[in-house]
């Protein structure tokens, strides 16, 4: 149960990730998460991106596909995982290709979900987030506080973090165009690719998800 999911930003990939990988009993490697928790214990890797993100740079693709090696080496993956946020480009989907072949394994299906550009856009760009606590979101559309500008959960100020901004949302979107959806004919190439509109509720975006998975990985 070897999963990638590829989507672009604000199609709910974590979300889903953390949702399939539970359901799935597999663990949800996410590239964030790699990151930080290298840094927190301190590890090489950690420290080389802890400087490299420190001075503005991006993290290089040997780093990051070391790191990505190193966690899926861990026992609770040796039946799998849900990769998120990793393969990010060409380069790193043939990494990962050439390390599944090293270990006599394969990928069994990357799942892509589709969102509209203008829907993404949307998504971001309402979003509002608690200064006192980041974990409390909320949308000027889908989840409005009961007190516009104020946070539900602790009374902290509603804000529009910088990267939320429409401008910032449509660099990344073209960022994503870019440099990962490409990935997506990469893997369509190799029959491994199943594409769900994610435009829909939580739950029945999940649902889908695990309707459309190969059936001996559900």
């Amino acid at each position: 149960m070897r999963i990638v999911l590829v989507g672009p930003p604000g199609a709910g990939k974590g979300t889903q990730a953390a949702l399939l990988a539970q359901h799935l009993d597999i663990p949800h490697i996410s590239t964030g998460d790699l990151f930080r928790a290298n840094i927190s214990q301190g590890t090489e890797l950690g420290r080389q991106v802890e400087s490299i993100l420190r001075s503005g740079g991006l993290v290089p693709d040997e780093v990051t596909i070391a790191m990505a090696a190193d966690r899926m080496a861990k026992p609770d993956a040796e039946d799998g995982f849900l990769l998120d946020g990793f393969p990010r480009n060409i380069g790193q989907a043939k990494a990962l290709d050439a390390l599944l072949e090293e270990q006599g394994q394969r990928l069994d299906a990357v799942l892509d979900l589709e969102v509209p550009e203008e829907e993404v856009v949307k998504r971001i760009a309402g979003r509002r987030t608690c200064r006192k606590d980041s974990s409390h979101t909320f949308h000027v559309e889908y989840k409005k506080p009961e007190v516009e500008g104020v946070c539900d959960e602790c009374g902290g100020e509603l804000y529009q973090r910088d990267d939320d901004h429409e401008e910032t949302v449509r660099k990344r979107l073209a960022v994503y165009h870019e440099e990962t959806e490409p990935i997506i004919d990469y893997y369509r190439e190799q029959g491994l690719v199943v594409t769900i509109t994610a435009l829909a509720p939580v739950p029945e975006v999940t649902r889908r998800a695990l309707a459309a998975l190969p059936k001996r990985t559900v």
